[in-house]
């Protein structure tokens, strides 16, 4: 069939059509511009004749053109077959975020305020669904407004992992995701080899609508809960994390040697005399970061080797496409989904001890006050010297310590620059009033079964912060290095301070007798403020707070925003490009400047980083998320050994329903339910994160200290319920405070009131339990027994699934 070509008086982008198609069609923009023109919805056959088109594969190619482009949320198509812009219908396109109570938000594509969708809106949605929403009222009070589905745009899932239910002869699905609400319907002419309580992954075939339940059939059968590994298996696939290679990433990957080849080294600077040394952790596997420090005067000249991925892994490529896909390594406990297969990311991209490998290196030089003087970017070939652990060095470097490592003896003396510099870059780091967050972290400990045997914190010390600072520094040359020749590229933006939390935190910081200044509060505020709490009793709840206070970090191609937690106008993810694939996108900006390249030749445009960087940060979070997951689940087996056994806690939140208590070291949250606190009525205080009991006046705020009892592990959701055995001597901030006693002007021991009070809460009993069932009905862990609660909904839903079949 001979070329056809658009006619480019009509069609701005015909040439790029026609360019991309040997039979091309109108361009989106150009369809879009056609449909937006008619004042009513306009049809396929109608749309193919205003084109001038009888050829039946472009009058077929326009319909799957706009089939995309309503899949894709351009456009709107209705139940008539007529499509229309949705400027015309006034409506709203964005992701939906569902809410484990059924009610949920779509977040608009164009920006600005969450949109609320309640619950009966929600029936033929699932949580990450695109949809389009009609505004139909709003809500003055709460200042937000309220929407109705008008269509589905895309579905998240295609399918979805649970736990497989057999109820009244109904076969169905609970997803193990609690945001997905409603139960999955298994098809009954699809035999599968499932047991009740089985981990199943199930494809849906049907999703709900307004009068049915979603239908699917199961995929594979994953094990019983209990099964080894199950926690990353469940979050693997209820985050839909890619963990599997493809056969063009295997074929790429299969032609890599074991060794870096001679020709690939011709060209570098060979720096393989010095003593780099790569200092990780005892159970790292991957080394993408090697250091070496020499004096130089009375400053100092830093190294920092970085591995040279953007060598092996080329734009475009099968290994490129898969990398961008996962975006980062997900790291579980005792187990990686790396972001590159392991012939790289274990081998030829891991700065591995005595080998050649090769690298970008940032050298700096650093004054003796922290400054960086000056730095320069180069291709290399190094030789790691040894592999160090965190423990040990920080043991001999900081500590005195002598050690039998044979390895760590042989560089100790080419250590102690890096030591210095560190002390440096400290310093500066202080200058600037970087904030000094101390967050806790847990590790865990595997029997020989692969089953969870202990819960360890995890401690930072000395050799950790050296790294760090050593990175930053790396980091901010690379941020500047690209901002200076204009390369788009993913810098590593943070915000800073929420404002529409600010209020909030000032009225609670204050309470506890703490003053925080600004409308815009400065890096140097929120560091004064971590200071001043640091040496309190309560400081690690206060500083959750502070943190929960500040906007999430994400990737951009902004170079003014800067990183506000870290006081750096200019800073890049350049540490780390075997796990991220930001640092790999900063790599290549390098090479390419490096080479003699410009901003006019880089193969990305600004919208080509602006994209990535989304994508980047969405998958940065799912990782996030799906960890998470994997260590609560952890958590709750490990828990489920000490049922009855004693902990000590931090109130960590206050709610209507109850005290969440984080146990010390295990950092393990549980629920002491409002039901849990005897003898009095308590009323919640949202502003003071408090509950104050009506008679006794005594209150439960955060902050406390108690001592709890494990009560009760439910493994399908995930909760813990404690039960109050005794509270510890609270720490009062203000200086004066009286006890609480003393504050309500009650006394906080039983008197002679007592007895008729007991009488008078029988009376009560009935309604109170009844209004503070109703009062937060919506949140499923403020149920007095939430396996009963969840049940109960369940067998509704099945009672409703078996209506629907029958007819």
């Amino acid at each position: 069939m001979p070329k056809k070509f658009l006619d480019p008086s009509r069609d701005p982008h015909a040439k790029r059509e026609s360019t991309n198609y040997d039979n091309p069609v109108a361009s989106r923009e150009y369809l879009l511009d056609l449909i937006q023109q008619q004042a009513k919805p306009v049809t396929h056959e109608e749309l193919v004749a205003e084109l001038n088109y009888s050829n039946p594969e472009q009058i077929e190619a326009v319909r799957r053109r706009l089939m995309a482009m309503v899949r894709d949320g351009q456009i709107f198509r209705n139940r008539r077959g007529g499509f229309l812009s949705f400027d015309h219908m006034d409506l709203v396109t964005g992701k939906v975020q569902a809410h484990p109570d059924g009610f949920g938000f779509l977040t608009p594509d164009s920006g600005g305020k969450d949109i609320f969708l309640p619950a009966r809106q929600m029936r033929t949605l699932l949580d990450g669904d695109r949809a389009a929403v009609k505004i139909t009222q709003i809500d003055k009070t709460r200042d937000r407004k309220e929407g109705a589905v008008v269509s589905v745009l895309e579905r998240a899932h295609k399918s979805i992992i649970g736990r497989y239910h057999k109820e009244h002869g109904i076969d169905l699905v609970v997803p193990d995701d609690k945001r997905l609400t409603e139960d999955i319907l298994l098809n009954p002419d699809v035999g599968h080899s499932a047991e009740p309580g089985d981990i199943v992954l199930v494809t849906i075939t049907d999703y709900p609508s307004r009068h049915s339940p979603a239908v699917g059939l199961i995929e594979t059968v994953l094990g019983a809960d209990n099964a080894p590994g199950m926690e990353v298996t469940i979050a693997i696939n209820s985050h839909n994390i890619p963990y599997q290679w493809n056969d063009a990433v295997l074929a790429e990957t299969g032609k890599f040697s074991t060794q870096v080849e001679e020709t690939d080294k011709k060209g570098k600077l060979d720096l393989r005399k010095l003593p780099f040394v790569t200092i990780d952790g005892s159970d790292a596997r991957d080394f993408d970061d090697a250091l070496y420090c020499e004096p130089a005067g009375d400053s100092f000249r830093l190294y920092v080797a970085i591995a040279d991925v953007s060598h092996y892994v080329s734009k475009g490529s099968a290994l490129d496409q898969e990398a961008i896909q996962r975006g980062t390594s997900v790291y579980f406990p005792g187990e990686v989904i790396p972001m590159l297969p392991e012939v790289l990311s274990n081998g030829l991209c891991s700065l591995n001890p005595k080998v050649d490998r090769l690298c970008l290196v940032c050298e700096m030089d650093i004054t003796a006050s922290g400054a960086i003087e000056s730095y320069r970017f180069h291709e290399t070939v190094i030789h790691s010297h040894a592999r160090l652990i965190y423990d040990d060095v920080a043991a001999v470097l900081f500590e005195g310590k002598n050690t039998r490592d044979v390895d760590l003896n042989a560089v100790l003396e080419s250590l102690k620059p890096l030591k210095a510099v560190y002390h440096a870059l400290n310093k500066a780091r202080q200058k600037r009033h970087a904030i000094e967050f101390d967050t806790k972290e847990v590790s865990f400990v595997y029997n020989e079964n692969r089953k969870i045997e202990a819960i360890k914190p995890l401690v930072r010390n000395d050799a950790h912060k050296m790294i760090e600072e050593c990175m930053i520094a790396a980091n901010i040359c690379a941020a500047r290095f690209l901002k200076k020749h204009k390369i788009p590229n993913l810098y590593r933006c943070h915000e800073g301070a929420n404002p529409d939390k600010l209020n909030n935190l000032y009225e609670f910081l204050a309470s506890y007798g703490i003053h925080m200044k600004g409308e815009k509060p400065t890096p140097a505020e929120y560091d004064r403020v971590i200071r001043e709490i640091k040496p309190l009793p309560e400081f690690q709840m206060l500083q959750t707070v502070i943190l929960r206070s500040m906007m999430q970090a994400n990737y951009s191609p902004d170079t003014k925003m800067g990183h506000f937690g870290l006081a750096l106008q200019d800073y890049a993810h350049f540490t780390s490009p075997i796990r991220r694939y930001p640092d790999l996108m900063i790599h290549r900006g390098i090479r390419h400047i490096l080479r003699g390249g410009t901003k006019q030749d880089f193969s990305y445009t600004l919208a080509d980083v602006t994209a990535l960087g989304e994508t980047c940060s969405q998958y940065e979070r799912r990782a996030d998320l799906a960890t998470r997951d994997a260590a609560d689940f952890l958590k709750c087996e490990f828990l489920q050994k000490h049922v009855g056994d004693e902990f000590c806690g931090l109130v960590t939140a206050v709610t209507s329903f109850g005290l969440f208590v984080q146990l010390d070291d295990l950092m393990i949250e549980g629920l002491v339910h409002v039901t849990a606190l005897k003898r009095d009525y308590y009323q919640f205080d949202a502003a003071k994160h408090r509950m104050v009991g009506e008679r006794s006046g005594r209150v439960f705020q955060l902050g406390d200290k108690f001592k709890v009892r494990v009560v009760r592990v439910d493994m399908e959701d995930r909760k813990i319920d404690f039960d109050l055995v005794e509270q510890e001597k609270r720490s009062f901030l203000q200086s004066g405070k009286k006890m609480i006693g003393k504050v309500f002007g009650r006394s906080k021991t039983a008197t002679k009131e007592d007895e008729a009070f007991d009488k008078k809460k029988k009376r009560r009993k009935k309604t109170k339990v009844k209004n503070t069932k109703s009062k937060n009905a919506s949140t499923t862990t403020g149920n007095i027994k939430p396996q009963k609660a969840t049940q109960k909904r369940r067998k509704s839903r099945t009672k409703k699934v078996k209506q629907i079949s029958d007819n």
